[in-house]
């Protein structure tokens, strides 16, 4: 079974925050986690803005940039399908970078076949998307 992980969940591996458990004990479960190419500048863009509000010490930033650079070559990097990112963005009316996450997602269930994927995301319309578009969806 592969595990897809959408930004939000991706930084739930490296962050305490909210609904980490349950990312961390589906991680546990599977025998591989895949992403989408955008997740590591999306994480680094979301970390950057952490660290600015003021959520992230500088010492926190630093570590978990630091443990996500270094686990990023154990990921299953899915390549970018701009095409099938821009069909799914207007048939879902999805935000850019949403429908490159699930359009990521789809071509490994394409390819795997719907019943080797699941999918993570802690955005409400992205997942709602996905289960529309036959993917599992895993929530809390």
């Amino acid at each position: 079974m592969i595990l897809y992980l959408d930004t939000s969940s991706l930084l739930k591996v490296y962050l305490d925050e909210e609904h980490c458990g349950e990312v961390r004990a589906w991680i546990r479960e599977v025998d591989v986690l895949a992403t989408s190419r955008i997740s590591l500048p999306e994480a680094a863009a979301a970390l950057t803005r952490r660290r600015f509000r003021g959520d992230l010490s500088r010492a926190e930033f630093d570590d978990v940039l630091a443990r996500l650079g270094a686990d990023w070559s154990a990921y299953m990097r899915v390549d970018i399908d701009e095409v099938r990112s821009a069909d799914v963005a207007v048939r879902r009316r999805l935000r850019g970078f949403d429908a490159v996450q699930l359009a990521a997602a789809l071509t490994l269930s394409d390819t795997l076949g719907p019943d080797e994927l699941a999918f993570s995301s802690f955005d409400a319309a992205l997942n709602e998307a996905a289960g529309q578009e036959g993917v599992v969806v895993l929530e809390t």
